[in-house]
């Protein structure tokens, strides 16, 4: 298959992947507070993306049986009838029946996210992994734009019932390159003989890595967390925080993806994951200057920043937690490291959620950003020993 065309696949899978969690994660916060959700309640409504964390548990299955392809159809097909039903039948007071649909919609989402990501590590190779990972954040946080920002925007003309039915349709649309492609499959036998999740954990040194990737994005989630409420807090309306985030944020993540997986092959993948880590931290710390007086131009252009930042930071990361896979096991090995970045997640919003209703905004932002700091610091020091234990190329892919 050629290059191109890889990255064409790679960037439609993972906006159907965005599609659904952009709007959990950025829609309903917004539209949760509006309604009167305190932070807290709207920072543990980030536990109902559970299977993203677990997700690990039932990757050696879907490594093992059945084709990726087939896999991935099915369950965005799945994810398109939940949304219509929520159309149908949902209300944006109902947060038991939404609650159950976030869960159902992040287990589907998760598991079609076990399949595309064994088909990407498979399908790339190392050279055409850090445009690859570009590509592949790019493409989630288009889906996560589309499902968030632009449907926020949205909202008021298309109501609860149109606004469902176009995730549906768009999640549909997304699902059109894949069917139109045929899937390069492991052997058979080599399928079969995938390594079990424990052998995969146990591996020396990948407890360790697994703490290293999960502490780099914790701060940074920490922020993204209470980004949405802050805005609204700061007087914005659903309509300019879409506006936010579906343009400048749109664009800006774009390009920082595409910018940070070009970087990694000229800077190595050492250095490309410490500096868009560094100055991913920048990014977040800034934000404490918006709850401080700053106002007016600097909202758009700070968040702008920090999307930036963020898909570069993201991109590198990628890069390297594909370097760490193994072509038998692609599907396990990836998710094992993509679910521990989940928890990490997951906690962040916990915490969130509590110091910025304690502490305020200012706080959460300065805590995130000086753990972001820590966790680019860390991998610094962990990543060459841990690359050398679990990496069978490194000396390869290092630079």
């Amino acid at each position: 298959m050629k290059t191109s065309h890889k990255f064409v696949l790679l960037i439609s899978l993972y906006v159907a992947q965005g599609l659904p969690y952009g709007f959990f994660k950025q829609a309903l916060p917004v539209i949760m507070r509006e309604q009167g959700a305190s932070l807290p309640k709207i920072g543990l409504f980030s536990l109902f993306a559970l299977p993203w964390a677990l997700k690990f548990l039932w990757a050696p299955f879907i490594d093992r049986v059945g084709r990726r392809k087939h896999w991935i159809v099915g369950l965005q097909s799945a994810s398109c009838f939940l949304f219509a039903a929520l159309a149908i039948w949902g209300s944006s007071d109902d947060y038991v029946l939404l609650a159950w649909a976030f869960f159902a919609t992040n287990v589907i989402a998760a598991t079609q996210d076990i399949a595309s990501d064994g088909m990407a590590v498979t399908l790339l190779t190392s050279r055409e992994r850090g445009w690859g990972n570009g590509f592949q954040v790019a493409g989630y946080r288009v889906g996560m734009i589309m499902g968030g920002g632009f449907i926020l925007m949205g909202f008021g003309f298309l109501g609860w019932r149109g606004m469902f039915f176009c995730l549906a349709a768009m999640l549909a649309v997304s699902t059109l390159p894949l069917i139109m492609t045929r899937e390069l499959v492991l052997p058979k036998h080599t399928r079969q003989a995938s390594p079990s999740l424990r052998q995969r954990i146990s591996r020396v040194g990948m407890l360790k890595w697994l703490a290293v990737i999960g502490f780099f994005k914790f701060g940074d989630a920490m922020a993204s967390e209470m980004l949405r409420p802050f805005f609204y807090d700061m007087g914005l309306g659903l309509v300019e925080v879409g506006q936010i985030l579906g343009t400048l944020g749109f664009v800006s993540g774009l390009i920082g993806a595409l910018v940070g997986g070009a970087l990694v092959n000229r800077l190595g993948r050492y250095w490309a994951v410490v500096l868009m880590g560094v100055v991913q931290a920048i990014a977040v710390l800034m934000y404490i200057g918006l709850d401080n007086g700053l106002s007016g131009i600097w909202i758009p252009w700070l968040c702008a920043f920090e999307h930036f930042t963020g898909g570069m930071a993201t991109a590198a990361l990628f890069t390297v937690m594909m370097d760490m896979c193994e072509s038998e096991s692609a599907a396990t090995d990836y998710s094992i490291q993509a679910s521990f970045v989940v928890i990490a997640t997951l906690m962040s919003g916990i915490v969130a959620g509590l110091v910025a209703e304690i502490h305020g905004y200012s706080a959460n932002f300065l805590v995130a950003g000086l753990l972001s700091l820590l966790g680019a610091f860390w991998f610094a020091k962990a990543y060459p020993r841990l690359n050398q234990r679990l990496n069978p190329q490194a000396e390869l892919k290092v630079a």
